[in-house]
This record gives structure tokens, sequence and C-alpha cells, in this order.
């Protein structure tokens, strides 16, 4: 062997050796990253329920409890800014901290039902392409009263809620909800209960045009984004331009305000997104996949979009490639079978997500629960 080769072989030798400690380093990483979550609806759970509760959820694999303590309209924790129904966080945190889960807090981002906002500051609600405001006649349902996510005043707003929580010492972190526009299509397994047939985006679902934004749109690409919302206007750039500028109210709102907020008091920020993040661009204008925050709860409701398990998969997949957070595959159980629970998460967790997360609390029963405690013995701790 000459000198040339053998230091050569060294070389591979010395590169496959980093290589793979690289790769049992990612191995390491993406095992204690693993995790479960459930989504625990407001209820009026007894502290005997909820340490019943708890204890089945921590001995069934689930880590992270995600607590709604702001439905667009109430506070459920001690908030000065808020109004408060009651403080299920200050009576939750204990009994969550005896079976080691975490707590993140789930709040509701965009829809504001708060009557001294809707009365004191109409200006700050979302508007569609029909010119119909949010506030007076919201889409689908009542309590769709979407603000403006581009709006600084509403930023401002959002972001005071997320630094109230991020101040609360017992809490893991901070969960956004509906951190997007109103939906432009709902999933297609939910048009017949609205009456509805959503082919395309039609202007009546479409949001984005409050007299603010279509002002700052104008001032910088000299055009009135409405008039491409109602068809008016067919100019393939401005509307490329019009699209990126819906997404960016909403990716600025998270990366400037809120993940800042939460980071800042050393909160970690989730949040629960669309499928995709091709279907949330379209559906909800929301390009999670630019969001600053530190996992990702993707909604893979499949039975809203009449598909099967493997879709499940297929969103998981690309959600994985897409960010490089973790990404825990939310799964809607209320009508699941646990067999079919645990096939979904498995095909979840072998499409790349680093564990599931589920809707809800409400929906668990022994059979659930077990199916769970089979799906964690088969997962990594």
């Amino acid at each position: 062997m000459n000198r040339r080769s053998f230091f050569q072989q060294l070389v591979n030798l010395a590169l496959g050796s980093a290589l793979a400690q690289v790769s049992e380093t990612f191995a390491m990483l993406k095992q204690s990253t693993m995790k479960n979550w459930i989504w625990a609806p407001v209820n009026e759970r007894s502290l005997d329920q909820w340490k019943r509760a708890l204890a089945s959820a921590r001995s069934s694999g689930i880590q992270a409890l995600l607590l709604e303590i702001y439905d667009g309209r109430h506070a459920y924790f001690a908030s000065t800014r808020l109004p408060v129904k009651s403080d299920l966080l200050s009576r939750v945190l204990p009994l969550a901290r005896a079976e080691q889960i975490e707590v993140h807090a789930w709040m509701w981002s965009m829809p504001c039902s708060v009557p001294d906002i809707l009365a004191q500051h109409p200006d700050w609600y979302n508007v569609n392409a029909l010119g119909d405001s949010a506030a007076t006649k919201p889409a689908y349902v009542e309590y769709y009263k979407f603000i403006d996510p581009g709006r600084p005043e509403v930023r401002e707003w959002v972001q005071g809620i997320v630094r109230e929580l991020a101040a609360v010492p017992e809490l893991t972190g901070v969960h956004l909800d509906y951190i997007r526009h109103p939906d432009a299509i709902l999933p297609k397994g939910l048009w017949k209960k609205y009456g509805i047939v959503q082919d395309r985006v039609y202007p009546q679902y479409d949001y984005g045009y409050s007299n603010y934004e279509r002002a700052r749109f104008a001032k910088q690409f000299g055009a009135d984004p409405i008039r491409i919302g109602r068809n008016e206007l067919h100019d393939p750039a401005l509307e490329q331009h019009w699209r990126k500028f819906q997404l960016d109210m909403v990716v600025d709102l998270v990366n400037d305000y809120l993940a800042p907020a939460a980071h800042s008091a050393g909160k970690t920020i989730t949040a629960a997104v669309f499928p995709g993040p091709s279907l949330a661009r379209q559906m909800v204008r929301q390009d999670w996949q630019r969001f600053q925050v530190d996992a990702f709860l993707p909604m893979l409701y499949n039975s809203f979009y009449e598909t099967g398990p493997d879709w499940v998969g297929e969103m998981t997949a690309e959600a994985v490639h897409a960010v490089d957070k973790p990404v825990y595959s939310g799964l809607f159980i209320q009508d699941m079978k646990p067999r079919i629970l645990i096939d979904t998460a498995h095909i979840a967790r072998t499409s790349g997500a680093s564990g599931i997360s589920l809707f809800s609390l409400d929906s668990m029963n022994s059979a659930r629960w077990e199916a769970l405690r089979k799906i964690s013995l088969a997962t990594p701790a």
C-alpha cells in the first residue's frame, strides 16, 4: 500500500466514524423529543376527576397536557386583561406536576368575542372579500369573530395574553390555536354539515381585507386587493403578491410578537396547525412552515377529509420534511376505534412524527386509554 492510499484510508475511517457519531447523536436527539400530548377542553371536572384523568394519562404514556385556558371569550386563569370565568390553571398545575405531566396553556389566538374589544375596537376585526366584518357577520359559526393578524394593535393585544401566560412559573409553554385566518376552504367532510360546496375559494370565505390591510397593500403594490378577492382584477403577479401578503400577516405575528414573548420568559411555544403545510396555505392562509415555534401539532383529522390512516402518514411525512422542529401528529379520536387508534399512531410514528396529540381528553375511555398504553409500550421512552 502506498503512502497516499494509506492516508486516504485513514481519512475514510475518520469520516465514517464522524458520520456514525452524527447519526447516533441525531437518533438520540429525536428520541429525546418523543412525546405524546392530549388536548383538554374546558370541562366542569372536580379535583378528584382531574386527579383520575391525569393519573390515567400518565400511566398511558401522556407527557404533555394542552389545557384550554382562553377560548376567545373567557379566561380560565388569573388574567388581569381578560374576562375571567374561573382559575382552572392554578387548580390543574399542581395535579399535573404530581403526575410529572407538562402543562401547556392552550389559547385561541385570532377569534375574539371579548365584549370590550367588540364594542371599542370594531376596526380590529378581519374582513372578507365581500367587505363583511367577522365582528358582525362571522363565517360558519358565531364564534368565528377573527381579528386582523396584521394590525399592530391586534398583535400587541394577543402578545399581551402570551406574556401574561408566560409569566406563570409552573407552566411549561404556550400553545397557539386558531393562529390563522378563517377557513377559506373547509375539509370536504364538513361541507354537508354547513350546507356548502367549496370547490374553490369564494369571496365570502376569503379573509384579510380590512381597510388597514387594503391600504397597506395598495401603498406597496399600487392596487386594491379586494378587487383580486372579488375576481375583478386578474394579474398573476399581483395575485402572488397578495397571497404572500395574507400569509405574512400571520407569520409575522408569530415570529415578531408571540414567539419572542414566550421565549423571553423561558417558555416553549407550540402551534396547532392545519395539515400540510401545503393544504394549510390554501385552506386557511397559514404558512406555518415559517413559524419560529418549538414544535408543531398538525390537526390530521382524517375523517374530516374523508380519508383513512394512510393520509395521516402522508401529511406527517410532508410536515416532518418541511420543518426542523418536532412534529406531533394530531388525531381526532371521538369516533376512532381503539384498533384504528393504534394503527394510525403507528403510521404517524413511522412517517417521522415525534409523537401524537389526541383530541381530546373528553373522548378518552378505558378502551382508548388501553390503546394508548399499547402505543406507548411500542415507543421508545
